[in-house]
C-alpha cells in the first residue's frame, strides 16, 4: 500500500498576498498558503488560517481528518478557530489534537487534546506511531518536529526549525534502520548565504549540508525523498520553477500547495 502526503500549504508566515485575489480559489505554485499537510488521508499536520480552505480545494472532507499534529503554536501553524471548526464536523469519535506535553492551549471546543512527551513514541492507530523530537525554533511556542512511522516507513516532518538539536539528531540516527522514506525540511530562506535566521530557519545552502550529513549516518539514502517546504516568498524572491531548477542537481524536491506525493 502506498502512503500519500498532500501539501495543503507550503508557505512561511509571509504567505502570498495573491491569495486574497486571483489565487483564492485555486492552487498555484507561486501562491503559498500557511504551512500544513495531510498524511494518509486523515492525519493533518498543522492547522493554520488557510487549512480549511485548502482541504476544500483538495476535495478532502474535513470529517475524514481524525487527528491534528501541531508542530508549534505560531499563528500560521495553529489557529484555534480553525481547529474548533474542524472538530465540529460530525465524526465517529472526537477530533484529536496532538501537541507537545508542556504546551499551554486555549479552548479547542470538542477536540480531545493529546500530549506528546519528547522522544517517547505514541501509538496513533494500529501500525501508526508518532514521536516528537525537539526543534530548533522559538521555545516559547513549544516547537517539535514529528517522526511518523506507518506502513513500515519513517517520515520526518521538520517545519519550523533550523539544523538539528543535538538530542534530536542523536535520537533519530540511533533508531533501528534510521533511513527516512520522506524528509520534509524547513526551507524558509532562499539560495543564499548569511541569513541571520540560522537559529530558527534553514536556507538552501544549509539544507544541502544537512542532506549530505544525514546521508553519511544512514538517515538519507537513494530511496529517500527530500522535500523543501515552509518557503518564504519574500526570502526566495523567485518563482517555484526556478527554485526547483536550483536544487534539482542536489536531489532535492520543492513542495507546492496542492501537491500529492506517494511515500
Amino acid at each position: 500500500m502506498s502512503t500519500k502526503l498532500t501539501f495543503l500549504g507550503t508557505g512561511a508566515a509571509d504567505f502570498s498576498p495573491r491569495l486574497k485575489d486571483e489565487c483564492a480559489t485555486c492552487f498555484d505554485p507561486d501562491a503559498r498558503r500557511s504551512s500544513s499537510a495531510l498524511l494518509a488521508g486523515c492525519y493533518l499536520i498543522d492547522c493554520g488560517v488557510h487549512t480549511l480552505q485548502a482541504l476544500s480545494l483538495a476535495g478532502i472532507d474535513p470529517a475524514d481528518v481524525t487527528d491534528v499534529f501541531i508542530t508549534h503554536l505560531h499563528s500560521d501553524h495553529f489557529q484555534p478557530n480553525s481547529i474548533r471548526a474542524l472538530a465540529s464536523y460530525e465524526r465517529k469519535s472526537p477530533l484529536r489534537v496532538w501537541v507537545r506535553s508542556d504546551a499551554k492551549l486555549p479552548d479547542l471546543g470538542s477536540a480531545a487534546v493529546m500530549r506528546l512527551s519528547l522522544y517517547e513514541p505514541a501509538v496513533v492507530a494500529d501500525g501508526v506511531k508518532i514521536t516528537a523530537v525537539e526543534a530548533n525554533h522559538d521555545q516559547a511556542y513549544y516547537p517539535q518536529h514529528l517522526l511518523f512511522e506507518l506502513d513500515g516507513k519513517k517520515i520526518l516532518y521538520a517545519c519550523d526549525g533550523a539544523w538539528f538539536i543535538n538530542a534530536a539528531y542523536n535520537y533519530l540516527r540511533s533508531l533501528d534502520n534510521p533511513a527516512l522514506a520522506l524528509y520534509v525540511v524547513d526551507a524558509t530562506c532562499g539560495d543564499y548565504a548569511g541569513d541571520y535566521r540560522l537559529g530558527e530557519h534553514n536556507s538552501i545552502p544549509m539544507i544541502r549540508q544537512i542532506a549530505a550529513s544525514l546521508r553519511t549516518v544512514g538517515m538519507i539514502n537513494d530511496e529517500t525523498k527530500v522535500y523543501l517546504s515552509h518557503i518564504a516568498p519574500t526570502l526566495h524572491k523567485m518563482p517555484h520553477a526556478e527554485i526547483e531548477a536550483r536544487v534539482k542537481d542536489d536531489g532535492l524536491f520543492v513542495a507546492r500547495d496542492g501537491l500529492t506525493i506517494a511515500v
